[in-house]
């Protein structure tokens, strides 16, 4: 388990920028140290724990790209088309047995051992085969044409899969194709989730007029489980400061992270800080983000904590900025900066400066094939539509004030964050 020390987020000063926030993140948080060795199958989207170098080249052979006719390219007389007789077959996955045959031309299919001496191959839909039996092949053909070189991907010994990797469908792949069966990767982030608030019943309970169902501790647990963490869903803390403060306390020596949502605010129900500061050390992070701003992390018996809003789409925004690099670095995983998609505004919007906002919308193609962003027509960080009916957010930054229709803005899909 991660152990941090007691100031290691201390901050204090002006409203903390996104960008701040993650940084302090990654420079402070301690990744964990425990490895499992995981079948290649259970591989996608594990951090990887060591480095993988290529045990083979690839292609491990020179062979063919392509279904057609291997030749020596110095056996083609230039400018004109020739004849050649068809003297042996090479099938993918059979062995040549005998080199290339001056002024003759092998039948090879794509991904079979190229015949040594020939160095150049014909697609099947270039060449006639005349009254003989023989190929005849067109004229103009660059040598080596249509042929995939032993190590042309990837060369013996060069470093192919870095430590600290989040992998994905084509590096698990890559993986297979050195052979390997299983890979080290980093053991799975523990999280403890929590709701507070009694307003908050638990979907399937009896829920009085002035309750809400719970809907974000679910959406939390689905985004940290993309994330690769295991999660232990840890139901509602009433706002009690004494038994939420026991309750967190109880997790912290079993979890990596403790993650929270609603009373983190500074109203005198919103007992979130008081209970955090009876049994660890909490900063109020004041982000110049919207919608979110108030996100308590701090430190319970040297595991992290952090409080998000209790509104689903405040909720979901600093849970993308904050709570997933703080995953990523727990994990020890290479930092993946969120690099927004530009398309067009078709809207109108004003927003204060010095403050970061996400504007959730809808792409479509315009008539003149540009995509664009359509605002929601709502606005509100309670509004859970925003999130389902939307393609996701687009982000405007700290010096922006102003956006009108036709101006370019970058836009991130909700798969990218996640």
């Amino acid at each position: 388990m991660a152990q941090l020390s007691d100031d290691c987020f201390a901050f204090g000063g002006p409203m903390m920028s996104v960008d701040e926030a993650v940084g302090i993140i990654a420079a402070r948080v301690t990744a964990v140290r425990d490895i499992e060795t995981v079948a290649l199958a259970e591989a996608d989207g594990r951090i990887l724990a060591r480095d993988i170098s290529a045990s083979l080249p690839l292609p491990p052979f020179t062979n063919s790209a392509v279904d057609g006719y291997a030749v020596r390219s110095r056996d083609l007389p230039p400018g004109n088309e020739a004849a050649f007789p068809v003297t042996s077959r090479i099938q993918a996955g059979a062995s040549a047995q005998e080199p290339a045959t001056p002024g003759h031309a092998t039948r090879i299919f794509t991904g079979a051992p190229m015949p040594d001496g020939a160095d150049t191959v014909f697609m099947q839909e270039d060449v006639r085969i005349d009254e003989a039996g023989r190929v005849v092949l067109p004229p103009g053909l660059k040598p080596g044409a249509n042929v995939r070189p032993a190590g042309e991907d990837i060369p013996a010994g060069h470093a192919a899969l870095d430590a600290g990797r989040r992998l994905r469908p084509q590096d698990v792949a890559l993986a297979a194709a050195f052979g390997l069966t299983h890979v080290d990767v980093v053991r799975r982030i523990r999280v403890a989730v929590f709701s507070t608030g009694n307003e908050l019943v638990s979907p399937g309970d009896k829920r009085a007029a002035a309750q809400l169902f719970d809907s974000n501790r679910f959406m939390l647990s689905a985004m940290l489980k993309r994330l690769g963490c295991e999660v232990s869903d840890l139901g509602i803390l009433r706002d009690d400061r004494a038994s939420l403060a026991g309750s967190l306390k109880s997790v912290a020596a079993h979890h990596d992270l403790i993650l929270t949502t609603g009373g983190v605010s500074t109203g005198e129900e919103d007992h979130v800080k008081a209970g955090v500061e009876s049994v660890g050390t909490l900063v109020l992070w004041r982000m110049a983000i919207k919608p979110g701003r108030p996100v308590a992390m701090g430190i319970i018996g040297g595991t992290p904590f952090i409080g998000l809003p209790g509104n689903p789409v405040a909720s979901f925004v600093t849970f993308v900025h904050v709570v997933r690099p703080t995953v990523l670095a727990l994990a020890g995983a290479v930092h993946e900066r969120l690099v927004p998609m530009p398309v067009r505004a078709a809207f109108t919007y004003k927003k204060k400066i010095a403050r970061r906002e996400y504007v959730r919308v809808n792409l479509r193609r315009a008539g003149d094939g540009v995509l664009e962003a359509i605002k929601f027509p709502r606005e509100g960080a309670g509004l859970l539509s925003s999130l389902v009916d939307t393609d996701g957010l687009v982000e405007l930054g700290e010096t922006i004030t102003l956006v009108q229709p036709g101006e370019m803005v970058g836009f991130l899909s909700y798969a990218s964050l996640m």
